[in-house]
Formats: structure tokens, C-alpha cells, sequence
């Protein structure tokens, strides 16, 4: 880090210094939760940690989480300010460091896992060279033209968890928003306070950021249902959760990929990207071992996220996998201690949905209007024997 970023952290830090004490109470509560537990006694842990940040966002490292903020706003100080200051109100006002303590119904689990495919295969591997990734095929092209290889340099570093993404064939349509929104931010949280912290010590290196495997199996125009809660999400995770992600593998992109994956993300997120040839499996392998390899990427011919069967211990996404039923168990041992100390009522919680940046807001439209240019140019050649109109021409051949 160089002499100008590093003033900019001095900045920041000088600038939370003076955070609203209602942010402090946040830290207050978890120190609660400290001494239930037996962490240490409160001299110890005040003595550790920064006074002006809460412990389950920086997790002992609170000048890494100012350089996140930082690399978010391009390292405008004043920006990164802002940006943190929302975010820790944000967790304030929404309880988020509470969500961890709100299991979720055990049935609408189980049907949130099925039609919200995310999940955690393993850890990467220590890979510093150059791997082969192919580009997307763009509109106009044929489909069974093969894209060309294209030597990436990257550097991926050993630890790193591998999330695992079922984008095309995700449904949204087995619980409410506020369930999978719900879901969603304690993946995240629990990614944040236990896996992390739990690679930093094993590697005995500081440890904060993943890697993840997208699966674009599946991604039809009907992905336009979803796009009002998908643009949730990702406000929630770029105002919130900033600069998790190392890097980004696109595995089995389809034909409508290619005009609606650059819209949704910001030029940071871009740049982080690797398209993959089909399901990625032997480029992956420079980075993770088999073990960590997403179940979606371990054969050529199993381009599916939900291959296997959805009760298999293989698929990541399934409830009956390690990492979910880890995660699962965990949030209910915390709601446990935390209803000796105060009633909690199972599966309450809601959040405020952050507004995007003005940058950010055209997005939705941006993708919604690139869905339906192509979804026209679909129609546009679909077939022509039951007399419709095909380039202006009404062919009533058979």
C-alpha cells in the first residue's frame, strides 16, 4: 500500500473517531455477548479492539475494513466516510448484529436452499500464473462457434473460501423477499464472523475476502422476475459488505449472458471477472483442489446446478450440506443464548433496503431494457410455421 493510501486510512480512522455514540451501543451488545460466552473479561476486550467500530464487522482487524471502504469510493476519504458511516447506522437501525441470532423457520429453510442456490465447496489454493478463460459469445454470433482462449494473469492466495453461485437457476419463488433477503445477510454474516476468522487463524494470516464460482445454467429472460429483488441484494452487498470478493469465475454462460452481466456490476466488480469456457472445471483446478470444486463443475457434461440430487452432501447448495447445516446449527446455539437474556421470536427480522448510488440507480433499467432487445431479437426469429411475422415477412409455410 503506498504513502498516499496509507494517509487516507490515517484519515478515515480520524474521521470515525468521532462516530455517533448510538453506532457504540452496537459494540456494546456484542461485548455482552462476549462475557455470556466467556471470550474475556471487558478490560481485555476494549483494550483489543477499536472503540469506534463494531467487532463483528472488523473482527480485529479494523484498519483492513477502512481500505475496503476506501477501494470502494476509489479512495476518496470523504466518500469512504460516508459509505461507512451509512453502512454502520444500517446496522444499527436493521439489527444486523443480530441476524445471526433469527433462525428461519427449519421447512422454509429447506425450500429457500432449493430456490436460492448459493453455498460454500471449500477453500483455494496458492496458484500465481496464468490460467485460460474464454469470451462471452456476443449477440450476432452463432452459438457453436467455440470462443476463443485467452491467457489471464492472476495471483489467488491460499485460504480463500470458494462460494458457489447458482445464478441461472435460481427461482426466488419458495418464500417471501424478506426471507432470502433475510438468508442472504446471514450467509454474509456468518461468512464475515466464523469462516474468515477461522481461515485467519488456521493460515495465521489475515484472511477477508473469497472467491466465487457463478453458474449460469438456466439464465433465461424470465430472470427479469426477479430483478427487482436481485437489485436488493446487490445494493445490500455494494453499500455493505464492499470489496468481499477476489475474484469472480463465470461458469456455463448462455447466449443472454453476454448482454446483461456487464450492466449489473460496478467497473470494480468488472474487472475482478473471468468468463470461463463450459463449466470451467480444469482452469478452476489451477486454482482449488477437486474437493473445493463446485458440484456443477466437476464433469463436462453435468451443466446444471441442481446436478445430483438435491439431498446429496456433494451439492453445496443443498440444506443438508456441511457448510448449511454449520451455518443452520450455528444461528440456532446463538439464538439460544440470546433468548436467556431476552424473548426472540423465531424468524422475525426485516431490513430497509439501502438506496443505490445515482450511478448505481440506472442499472436495473439498463438490464431490463438490454432483456428485452434480446428477447425481441428472439422473437424476432422463432419459428415461422405457424404463420408469424418474421422480419416484417408473414410466412405461412409448413
Amino acid at each position: 500500500m503506498g504513502g498516499g493510501n496509507q494517509e487516507a486510512v490515517k484519515q478515515l480512522q480520524s474521521l470515525m473517531e468521532n462516530v455517533d455514540e448510538q453506532l457504540k451501543n452496537t459494540f456494546q451488545v456484542w461485548l455482552l455477548i462476549c462475557l455470556i460466552l466467556g471470550v474475556g473479561n471487558e478490560s481485555v476486550i476494549f483494550s483489543e479492539i477499536f472503540p469506534f467500530l463494531v467487532q463483528n464487522m472488523h473482527q480485529g482487524y479494523p484498519a483492513e475494513t477502512l481500505i475496503r471502504f476506501l477501494k470502494a469510493r476509489d479512495w476518496h476519504v470523504a466518500k469512504a466516510h460516508k459509505m461507512l458511516s451509512d453502512c454502520l447506522n444500517w446496522r444499527v437501525e436493521n439489527e444486523i448484529d443480530k441476524v445471526l441470532t433469527k433462525p428461519i423457520p427449519s421447512d422454509l429453510y429447506r425450500a429457500i436452499r432449493d430456490s436460492q442456490l448459493i453455498g460454500m465447496s471449500g477453500y483455494s489454493k496458492e496458484v500465481a500464473g496464468c490460467i485460460d478463460i474464454g469470451s462471452v459469445i456476443g449477440v450476432g454470433a452463432t452459438r457453436s462457434a467455440r470462443p476463443p482462449k485467452i491467457s489471464h494473469q492472476c495471483f489467488i492466495r491460499m485460504g480463500l473460501p470458494v462460494i458457489a453461485v447458482g445464478v441461472g437457476l435460481s427461482t426466488y419463488d419458495k418464500a417471501s423477499d424478506k426471507y432470502y433477503i433475510q438468508s442472504h445477510i446471514q450467509i454474509n454474516e456468518y461468512r464475515d464472523r466464523v469462516i474468515l476468522p477461522t481461515a485467519t487463524r488456521k493460515h495465521e494470516r489475515y484472511i477477508g475476502t473469497c472467491v466465487k464460482v457463478l453458474d449460469m445454467t438456466g439464465l433465461k429472460f424470465s430472470a427479469l422476475n426477479q430483478l427487482r429483488l436481485l437489485t436488493a441484494i446487490s445494493t445490500i452487498d455494494d453499500l455493505n459488505y464492499p470489496e468481499k470478493t477476489d475474484t469472480y469465475y463465470i461458469v456455463n454462460a448462455p447466449y443472454v449472458f453476454s448482454a446483461c452481466w456487464k450492466p449489473l456490476l460496478q467497473e470494480r466488480t468488472r474487472r475482478k471477472i473471468q468468463v470461463l469456457q463450459g463449466c470451467g472445471k480444469e482452469e478452476l483446478l489451477k486454482v482449488m483442489d477437486y474437493a473445493s470444486l463446485p458440484h456443477f463443475c466437476r464433469k463436462e457434461d453435468s451443466k446444471s446446478s441442481k446436478h445430483n440430487a438435491s439431498g446429496n452432501n456433494e451439492n453445496c447448495f443443498s440444506f443438508n450440506h456441511v457448510f448449511h447445516q454449520q451455518l443452520y446449527n450455528h444461528i440456532k446455539h446463538q439464538a439460544i443464548i440470546m433468548e436467556s437474556i431476552s424473548p426472540i421470536r423465531q424468524g422475525s427480522f426485516y431490513v430497509d433496503i439501502p438506496e443505490p448510488d445515482p450511478d448505481d440507480a440506472k442499472i436495473a433499467k439498463t438490464i431490463e431494457t438490454e432483456f428485452h432487445k434480446l428477447e425481441n431479437q428472439k422473437n424476432g426469429f422463432t419459428n415461422s410455421r405457424n404463420g408469424v411475422t418474421v422480419n416484417g415477412h408473414r410466412n405461412t409455410s409448413y
